[in-house]
């Protein structure tokens, strides 16, 4: 599929892929962002994309946002831990937008969908992880839910005639970011340089992608894949710890803090402690990143650094 002159609706416009991947598309066509700004900024939200505050739990309001006009649904929008305090909540509540926007789609006659999905689907597995590894276990309630709209989509795939593209991220950063270790750190450092408390044992070593990588992966994979149902790994090679992430954090910050750790091997319930994702089937398409997880984290920190900092001073 070519990725020209074609009505795009981005749900999640407002969050970290969402707004990058739209801004990477609205020269080129139509493209109308969805976002219900529980999470993400409306200023984060590209000139030129058509912004519709809507909330996909609501099957109306999912109506109202996706116009007879789509070509294809790139469903970005998703609650994560930080949103509920209850797992039922999450679990269903991503599904109810799924379900609206397949059969949004459905109704006016849009035959192809992106969905992010996560690493987290699973859950603690051999690495490096291909796509192919069975089976998914997750131990999340949000990769649960992740794996949940898999299957779903995949029906659709398989049995209503949309052609799916699947993504399963490593941890993708970038500017405009929150919520995550890096932001997270900076926060810290900013407020108080000499001490920075670290979830865990700060061993945990995982998969960083920047987010501009992220989305020029996602333009790639949708105009080259062609099954019924794609599913590909999003991330790099190598992988970057949290302690070596607050060494950056303090050397972009230019402090020296002490760590401070809670304990034990996960920084939270349902943490995955390790986490390297195969990226060879991208690789094999004729796609690869150009930078490291450590290229990706430090970039990402120059910029969240320099955003939160201008954020203080406004």
């Amino acid at each position: 599929m070519e990725l020209t002159d074609r009505t795009v609706v981005v749900t999640g416009v407002a969050g970290l892929v969402g707004s990058h991947l739209a801004a990477r598309l609205v020269d080129d066509n139509r493209v109308i962002g969805v976002d219900d700004l529980s999470k993400g900024d409306r200023s984060a939200v590209p000139d030129g994309v058509e912004f519709v505050e809507a909330d996909l739990r609501d099957a109306n309001e999912t109506a109202d946002a996706i116009p007879e006009s789509t070509d294809v649904v790139f469903h970005f929008a998703a609650y994560t831990d930080t949103n509920f305090d209850d797992d039922r909540t999450l679990f269903e509540e991503n599904q109810a937008m799924t379900y609206n926007v397949l059969e949004r789609m459905e109704d006016v006659g849009a035959s192809e969908i992106a969905f992010t999905s996560s690493s987290t689907v699973y859950g603690e597995a051999p690495m490096p992880t291909p796509e192919d590894y069975a089976p998914l276990e997750p131990i999340s309630i949000y990769g649960a839910s992740k794996l949940a709209d898999e299957g779903l989509l995949s029906v659709y795939g398989h049995s209503y005639d949309v052609q799916v593209w699947m993504f399963r991220f490593a941890n993708i950063v970038g500017p405009r970011q929150r919520g995550n270790v890096i932001p997270d750190f900076i926060e810290k450092l900013l407020d108080d340089p000499d001490t920075l408390k670290i979830l865990g044992n700060g061993r945990q070593q995982k998969s960083y992608m920047h987010v501009e990588e992220c989305v020029e992966a996602i333009e790639y994979v949708v105009e080259h894949a062609d099954a019924d149902v794609n599913t590909y790994n999003l991330g790099t090679r190598t992988t970057t710890s949290v302690n070596r992430i607050a060494d950056v954090v303090a050397d972009v910050l230019d402090c020296d803090p002490d760590y401070e750790y809670t304990g034990g091997d996960r920084g939270w319930t349902g943490d995955v402690p390790k986490m390297r994702l195969s990226i060879e089937k991208l690789a094999a398409l004729g796609w690869e990143p150009s930078q490291s997880s450590d290229e990706a984290v430090r970039e990402a920190t120059e910029q969240l650094a320099a955003e939160l900092r201008a954020e203080r001073e406004a």
